[in-house]
């Protein structure tokens, strides 16, 4: 896998994407830049809505159309050796589709939803809570996979839901408030047990309050590249 090409579709949101570029070089770590495998991004901030397709049927085609498109273009771009990463949780609930219409894209896309909860399951946690869009967790699909792996999850009360709303259009617009601190904090300590921030705006509010935040966190952007770095065979 030395000629590994890491390739990312982004732009849901872009600071998401930016700290997905952070975290690259971090994981990455290289005294010269060329020891690194090539990255590619595109940061398709275009695309409609992930949790208004889901929850509201709410352009959907054009989602598909433009996911399709990025995909499909990420996989010329990275040749045989690709492995796209979706910078996004939510934009998972459409994959079969995408699949659908780019077999092939199937092998390349690390699915950061089951690497991080095959993660989990390796660390032994038997219970976790679930942070992340309304979509995300309407759709259970985190939920469904950790079943699978004898993993309990909790999830936060609807009446919770503008509250993580708030948290996470906070890093979408770059703006950010004490409120927004004390709700974050609140919420990753609902419950004294692990969390998922399954929503890839929440671990950079997750970086910017930790020190004020006790526990353990699964961010899957981070497993999915620490899981490319074990194929990449990096040193």
């Amino acid at each position: 896998m030395k000629d590994l090409v890491i390739c990312v579709l982004g732009g849901m949101g872009t600071y998401a994407t930016i700290n997905l570029f952070k975290q690259y070089a971090e994981v990455f770590p290289a005294e010269k830049e060329w020891e690194r495998p090539r990255i590619v991004i595109d940061n398709r901030c275009t695309m409609p809505s992930r949790v208004r397709a889901f929850l509201y049927h709410e352009n959907v085609d054009k989602l598909l159309d433009e996911m399709t498109d990025s995909i499909d273009c990420l996989l010329k771009i990275g040749g045989g050796t690709a492995r796209i990463i979706l910078a996004c949780n939510t934009s998972h609930l459409f994959l079969p589709k995408i699949f659908e219409r780019i077999p092939e894209a199937k092998k390349a896309v690390v699915n950061i939803i089951d690497s991080c909860v095959d993660q989990i399951a390796n660390d032994n946690i038997k219970q976790i809570y679930l942070l992340g869009s309304e979509g995300t967790i309407e759709s259970e699909v985190y939920q469904k996979a950790l079943a699978q792996k004898g993993i309990k999850c909790q999830v936060p009360e609807k009446e919770q839901y503008a509250l993580l709303r708030e948290c996470i259009e906070a890093v979408k617009q770059n703006k950010y408030t004490d409120e927004v601190e004390s709700i974050f904090e609140k919420l990753v300590g609902e419950y004294e047990m692990p969390v998922i921030l399954g929503c890839t705006e929440l671990p950079i509010l997750y970086e910017k309050y930790r020190d004020n935040i006790e526990g353990v966190v699964y961010d899957p952007l981070q497993i999915a590249l620490r899981l490319l770095k074990k194929e990449y065979d990096y040193e």
